[in-house]
């Protein structure tokens, strides 16, 4: 059995990603700063991605710079944006559960002598457009919130935060976490009206390493990184022409089959939680997956990390949360409010469009198995 359902964590690599790779690495593979034939032909590579990137988000392409993943593009927004806005104010909105490429940061940034409201979210995860608004104020320079929980699949208000910020006429940059959302739910970077927006290719079937930051066309934001002006003197470095083209790659087919891979792991997902109702309906659904992809369940009494090591056994691979936590308790669960014994029976359940319906049915029973073959912790 080989059943892969980490996949909030990273994908498999596609075949017409992997083939982009290696054509770049071997027939293609000059630097794209040179001005002989080979390096043009590697820039070709790069400026065909950042197209299909861009249409993929409902951008323009040169409001797309490649980065070396989410957690550089989260980083560059965060630090870059803060601290260029900070002759108008010192205030940072963000939440409780964003991911730690944007929750370091911030911390960060605190210490710097920046004020940062982190929102709480309601039991069920979610976080209201009001609890927003009471927050956001003329000092407000920054707001920093995920469209979509890493680990419990709940959405985010971008939209409507954005709506708020021009309604109280805050300074306020909009940045959005939306790794876990692109190519999972309908994003545009004009619908959501934010500044600056954070995508990986790991996450889509891409290479790893390889990422992108959306800055809204007009928006100066600072570097990150110095050094020889690549990416239009944004982001400095030899541009990984691999990755990027596998990143194009994965992010083309991603895009023409959206609609059909979200209504797939919708369906799966539906299907989940009815067969968890059916036959193990002591387990307990954490927060609200309205993302068809994520799905955070407990099994009160019995560990996380015993249920996991039973099914790792027999071929089957989630997780606990997000693969960045390594063995912590979630931060995102604690802020939810949830129970110790809740937290500690936590497990991620994250599908792709290559997941079938055979194997949600093979997790059910062998979770099953895994409560019948453990003893519960009685502690």
């Amino acid at each position: 059995m080989n059943i892969y359902l980490d996949n909030a964590s990273t994908t498999k690599v596609c075949k017409r990603a992997a083939d982009a790779v290696v054509k770049a690495m071997t027939e293609e593979y000059g630097n794209p700063s040179s001005g002989h034939l080979m390096g043009r032909k590697a820039k070709n590579l790069a400026d065909e991605a950042r197209k299909i990137v861009a249409k993929a988000l409902g951008a323009e392409p040169e409001e797309i710079f490649f980065t070396s993943g989410g957690t550089e593009a989260d980083n560059w927004a965060v630090v870059s944006a803060a601290n260029m806005m900070a002759r108008k104010g010192r205030h940072i909105v963000s939440t409780a559960i964003e991911h730690e490429a944007v929750k370091k940061p911030l911390d960060m940034l605190a210490k710097k002598g920046f004020r940062v409201d982190f929102i709480r979210p309601f039991k069920d995860g979610s976080i209201s457009p009001e609890q927003l608004e009471e927050t956001i104020g003329a000092e407000t320079v920054l707001v920093s919130v995920m469209a979509v929980c890493n680990e419990t699949g709940n959405v985010y208000p971008v939209k409507e935060i954005s709506k708020i910020i021009k309604r109280k006429k805050s300074p306020a940059l909009l940045h959005t976490d939306a790794v876990q959302g692109f190519l999972k739910i309908p994003i545009s970077a004009v619908n959501l009206g934010a500044d600056m927006i954070t995508i990986s290719g790991h996450k889509v079937h891409g290479p790893k390493g390889i990422g992108a930051l959306y800055i809204k066309k007009g928006l100066k934001l600072p570097p990150l990184l110095y050094g020889g002006g690549q990416e239009r003197g944004n982001r400095s470095g030899t541009e990984a022409i691999p990755l990027i083209s596998g990143f194009g790659a994965a992010v083309e087919e991603g895009f023409y089959r959206l609609n059909e891979n979200i209504e797939h792991m919708k369906m799966l997902r539906d299907f989940l939680i009815s067969e968890f109702n059916r036959c193990i309906p002591e387990i307990k659904i954490l927060g609200n997956p309205e993302a068809p992809h994520i799905i955070a369940i407990a099994l009160p009494g019995y560990k996380s990390e015993v249920i996991m090591n039973y099914l790792d056994n027999i071929g089957i691979y989630l997780s606990k949360g997000s693969a960045c936590k390594k063995g912590k308790r979630s931060y995102v669960l604690e802020s939810m409010g949830l129970s110790p014994e809740l937290m500690d029976a936590s497990l991620r359940i994250s599908l792709s469009p290559e997941s079938t319906r055979q194997e949600i049915s093979d997790l059910v029973a062998a979770l099953i198995s895994a409560k019948n073959a453990i003893l519960p912790d009685l502690k």
